[in-house]
């Protein structure tokens, strides 16, 4: 869905992406503003043959090009090792083409800023497949505070650590809701559905948000959060 405004504020234009999960998404803001968003359901090469035609679309929507740009940012994970690096290569590519700074952004943070104001802490969660999660935990009061390191481990594990209420959502507090229910029972608070899945307008404000606080990066600087090794390099290890 695209949503088109105008404005007349001086720029800070914002381009953001994330395909770390299954939902890939690009969001264009000025100064905090939603110019346009668009979102697609689609996962490895279908990721890769929307994105740059949706950009490019977007851009020609909101009378923008790729030099018109401030701040180029994406989600650099965990998640999806393939969409991950889809974002991160895609984003680095136009930074160092227009010569403009970058911010990378937790995929866990931005799924949190679907809690903007709660009075538990919340605990997003992707499904990291093997019987483990990506989790985090952060404090959302406006913007999303970590209390603690995104990580990944077994969701049993996770829950022995946590106590009190707390709000889960994302794909892993799904597959793990029963779970999550039967060690913490009424502890457990979990997010309506359209809540489930982020947005990218959410990955651009926290973007600005930490270019403001002096966070950007250069484009070569730019990395992937992968949080844990890939098939293809555990099994490197493995011969080694």
């Amino acid at each position: 869905m695209v949503h088109p405004t105008a404005h007349d504020t001086p720029p800070m234009i914002t381009l953001f992406l994330d395909t770390s999960t299954g939902p890939g998404g690009i969001a264009l803001t000025r100064n905090g503003q939603l110019l346009a968003e668009s979102s697609l359901h689609a996962g490895g090469k279908r990721q890769n043959s929307w994105l740059l035609p949706e950009v490019e679309r977007l851009l020609a929507l909101c009378g923008l090009t790729a030099a018109g740009i401030d701040l180029f940012a994406c989600a650099t994970g965990p998640g999806a090792f393939t969409g991950i690096r889809t974002a991160v290569a895609t984003i680095q590519g136009l930074a160092l083409a227009t010569d403009k700074p970058c911010i990378g952004i937790s995929s866990l943070a931005l799924l949190a800023m679907n809690i903007p104001l709660s009075p538990y802490p919340v605990c997003p969660l992707l499904d990291a497949r093997k019987n483990e999660v990506y989790a985090g935990l952060y404090r959302c009061n406006g913007l999303p505070e970590p209390l603690r390191a995104d990580q990944t481990l077994a969701p049993e594990t996770l829950l022995s650590t946590l106590s009190g209420p707390v709000i889960f959502l994302g794909d892993g507090a799904c597959r793990y809701r029963d779970l999550i229910q039967s060690r913490m029972g009424a502890e457990a608070h979990f997010a309506a559905d359209c809540h489930q899945t982020p947005r990218p307008v959410c990955g651009a404000l926290l973007a600005e948000a930490a270019f403001r606080q002096g966070h950007s990066l250069s484009p070569e600087a730019l990395l992937p959060a992968y949080l844990r090794l890939s098939e293809a390099e555990l099994s490197r290890q493995q011969k080694i």
